[in-house]
């Protein structure tokens, strides 16, 4: 490895108005090394992220390049140098109404050789040859707005190789990448590093960083509060340097549940697929955990009425449970979801953060007081603010100024503020830093009497944080279920890993 920085942050401050984000980061990137950064939502990684990839000016501070200065003015200039970022949004890397193959060579057809470079086959050759490289199996004749969230991301960081960077910013790269893609993506910034790349990995996953990190930076309140290196990574003092505090680990009361609230008998997701039954009671957190693609969104969207399963019965108290609707689902049965992705299918970034709360219940709340009432929708809001601990100057707050992890607190504090009998949320953490996740579910479960609340989660550590049971999908099927406590983790794994005896 390469012991001379080739991309150097010295000193580098950034404020907005008063706030200071930026208070003097010191950073080094070395060729043929993977840094992971890691930082609580609000830390400052992505106005950090944008400043060196041309989206923000400096307010001081020096940034080099290979022993060059470097300072870019637009995403286009960081990436003719060689800076390549592939943002969290999916959509910052794609563009939606294009096919594949054209957005594979699309910063081509807008560079200077666009004029003759527009021939159809030759982007398709030249989008095949990147696919190759990339290991990307996905028709390149497809509308990017038909794919799956996994499938666009791929594409994004397909994209981001064809530039061959010198430097290569990935953030949160395998928050919906099933587990062959995010090894296959694993297996590329191996390839880069072994090449000469310098890479920064943004991530909060810690099975990444493991997996990828040849050293970590820890950044708070806009400063790097450590950096760790070495054979043996200190991965705890990572993660105490970066919330300012020692944390532990699985530290809650394990509860049993009450009565049934919700009774699931042989339901079958899919055509061909095993039956399976379980029971969600009252005042428990159920974790469901798996693999991407198992189907654990399909069961939470069947639970929501969004889907139908093709056979099996659901009971809700008692009573018969088949929701047409998810409107139905809320209206009639008191069953609320948290949808997995929030960009899409959660927030509505243009309302405040009291409209976006109040949004699904404007009928209930109607009918109720005849009008909904602007004064107690603010009330409320204040209420989950405070409760929550989200980060705003009022619930006046536009959505799209709040950190990711603000976001996804007003989503958990939507479907809060409003009694329900199921909770269900999915991947409620997906893109949360630890704080910020231990902040949610520390209110899940103090907030749990008086409903049932199942949890839809690929990592591990997140259902072993927040869950009174853990049950495990493989193949579209329970295959297994665990108190959490004292539990066999070499059979948990094997039941994640396929190897099971199948359970009904």
């Amino acid at each position: 490895m390469n012991e001379e920085p080739v991309f150097r942050v010295e000193g580098l401050r950034k404020s907005f108005g008063r706030i200071q984000v930026l208070g003097g980061i010191d950073l080094s990137l070395r060729a043929g090394s993977v840094t992971a950064l890691m930082g609580a939502n609000g830390a400052g990684k992505s106005t950090l992220v944008r400043i060196v990839s041309g989206v923000y000016a400096r307010d001081a501070g020096h940034i080099s390049l290979a022993g060059k200065d470097f300072f870019p003015t637009s995403p286009a200039e960081a990436i003719r140098a060689g800076v390549v970022t592939v943002h969290q949004n999916i959509n910052d890397g794609v563009v939606a109404d294009l096919d594949v193959a054209t957005n594979l060579t699309l910063d081509r057809l807008n560079g200077r050789a666009a004029r003759w470079f527009f021939n159809p086959r030759r982007v398709r050759r030249e989008a095949k040859a990147v696919a190759d490289r990339m290991g990307l199996s996905i028709d390149l004749n497809a509308s990017i707005a038909g794919l799956s969230l996994a499938d666009r991301q791929m594409v994004a960081i397909a994209r981001a190789m064809a530039h061959e960077p010198k430097v290569l910013i990935l953030d949160e790269p395998t928050s919906s990448l099933s587990s062959v893609e995010a090894e296959r993506l694993f297996q590329l910034v191996d390839r880069l590093r072994a090449r000469g790349v310098a890479i920064l990995y943004i991530s909060h996953r810690m099975s990444d960083i493991r997996r990828l990190a040849d050293s970590i930076v820890s950044l708070r309140d806009g400063r790097i509060t450590g950096t760790f290196t070495g054979p043996e990574l200190d991965y705890e003092g990572a993660v105490n340097a970066m919330l300012g505090k020692t944390i532990s680990y699985g530290e809650i009361n394990v509860r049993e549940g009450g009565s049934a609230i919700l009774r699931a008998e042989k339901l079958q997701l899919a055509a061909g697929t095993r039956p399976f039954s379980f029971v969600l009671r009252e005042g428990e957190v159920v974790a469901i955990t798996g693999l991407v693609g198992v189907g654990k969104t399909a069961l939470a969207e069947t639970l929501f009425g969004a889907r139908h399963p093709v056979s099996g019965h659901m009971s809700l108290d008692g009573r018969p449970y088949r929701p047409r609707t998810p409107q139905q689902a809320i209206d009639e049965g008191g069953v609320f979801l948290v949808a997995k992705d929030r960009t899409d299918s959660g927030i509505v970034p243009d309302f405040n953060i009291y409209e976006n709360i109040s949004l699904p219940f404007l009928r209930r709340l109607a009918r109720l007081g005849g009008v909904s009432s602007r004064g107690s929708e603010r009330g409320e809001a204040r209420r989950q603010i405070s409760a929550l601990g989200i980060v705003c100057r009022s619930e006046r707050d536009e959505m799209h100024t709040l950190s990711g992890g603000n976001q996804q607190k007003v989503m958990v504090a939507r479907w809060l503020s409003q009694p329900c009998r199921l909770l269900i949320l999915d991947e409620p953490f997906q893109g949360v830093d630890i704080a910020a996740r231990r902040d949610i579910a520390a209110k899940l479960r103090a907030s749990a009497e008086g409903r049932a609340t199942v949890v839809f989660l690929t990592e591990l550590d997140e259902a072993f944080e927040i869950a009174d049971r853990i049950l495990v999908m493989s193949e579209q099927t329970l295959v297994g279920e665990h108190r959490n406590a004292d539990i066999d983790v070499n059979k948990l794994l094997a039941e994640i890993a396929g190897q099971h005896e199948m359970v009904n």
